[in-house]
């Protein structure tokens, strides 16, 4: 037995698949009254004009790409915070340029005492310097093969963010604390330094304390810690915290006071960090070893100390052309810093003097 189905039955066939949820097996087409099927049946004859496609693209800005920097940014700077140990202690501020300048006073504004009916003669103004941190183009090219790009299930934001700050963490720590200034930030060991304390010390010298012995520490370790901190002026002491790697953090875990007590003090309550004679230490790999002539521990209050400028917004570059078939995400970003207050950190050289 032959059973016919008419047009109209086919079509009422689909429409009920449909009503149930079940999709079509075709699309509808010519002769279809759903909507927008007579603009894709023109579509299909003529292939211009009837339907309209528009790509999402970080590429053009109103496409998408207004969306992309500001996220990936912000990724970044998170990131960055958690990796870059300097750049969490250190004060950063947001430039618009490479121009940036900073004034730093010192010596105060003396007075004096007068009677009531003496002459007041003028006194002294305080001195003013300028500080303008060195600035580099930092940057980062990471890439992947369009088929990796083209995966649903590949995340390409946290990749690229993720790849980004990476690069930026390592360079950005060992310009912080080493950077010799020359296209890049100008680091704080880059400093002049001298013995001389605050009172003589020209401005931008950091002070150092010998450690008594060339490449170790001299007799009664814990009394030579006490005088770096102490070489710190009060003011700058809420705050302050260590700075040295981890081998030297080793080191120092084990110095004992006379009696036989650690100087190092193990957190009692989370969240709250260890102390080396009451203050944080932060371990930052770039800092140098226990060697002769080494400044290989730092103590001071790095938010007023050191200074750190940079552009706002990373400048992210998408490139599917210079090498196929991969894409490069071209990214670069303007830091700079360098020392703001030679008063707010010390260092310990081991050296004999």
């Amino acid at each position: 037995m032959t059973t016919q189905i008419t047009g109209d039955a086919l079509s009422m066939t689909f429409a009920g698949q449909e009503k149930a949820g079940v999709p079509g097996a075709r699309p509808m087409l010519m002769g279809s009254t759903a909507p927008g099927a007579e603009l894709f049946g023109g579509f299909l004859r003529s292939g211009s004009g009837a339907v309209e496609l528009k790509a999402m693209s970080g590429v053009s800005d109103g496409a998408g790409g207004y969306a992309v920097p500001q996220e990936i940014d912000a990724m970044i700077d998170r990131t960055l915070a958690d990796i870059s140990p300097i750049r969490s202690i250190a004060n950063v501020v947001k430039v618009g340029s490479a121009g940036y300048r900073k004034l730093v006073t010192s010596g105060g504004t003396p007075s004096g005492w007068t009677g009531e009916g003496d002459a007041r003669p003028e006194t002294a103004s305080p001195v003013f310097n300028e500080i303008a941190p060195p600035m580099g183009e930092l940057y980062a090219n990471p890439a992947a093969s369009q088929a990796m790009l083209d995966d649903a299930a590949f995340d390409v934001e946290s990749w690229l963010a993720g790849e980004i700050a990476s690069d930026f963490a390592r360079a950005e720590g060992a310009a912080f604390v080493a950077g010799n200034g020359i296209n890049r930030p100008s680091g704080f060991l880059n400093a002049a330094m001298a013995r001389t304390g605050d009172a003589t010390r020209a401005f931008g010298t950091l002070q150092y304390v010998p450690s008594g012995a060339d490449g170790a520490f001299g007799e009664e370790p814990d009394e030579l810690l006490i005088d770096l901190v102490q070489s710190l002026r009060a003011p700058y002491r809420q705050g302050a915290v260590f700075v040295m790697n981890s081998a030297t953090l080793a080191h120092v875990r084990k110095l004992k006071t006379a009696d036989g007590a650690f100087l190092w003090q193990p957190s009692l309550a989370s969240g709250q960090p260890a102390t080396l004679l009451g203050y944080p230490v932060v371990e930052a790999e770039d800092m140098p070893d226990i060697a002769p002539d080494q400044p290989a521990i730092a103590f001071g209050n790095f938010r007023a100390g050191y200074l750190i400028a940079e552009r706002s917004a990373t400048q992210i570059l998408r490139d599917p052309y210079s090498n196929k078939p991969f894409v490069h995400f071209y990214a670069t970003k303007r830091v700079g810093g360098m020392v703001s207050n030679s008063e707010a950190i010390k260092l310990m050289k081991f050296a004999a003097n």
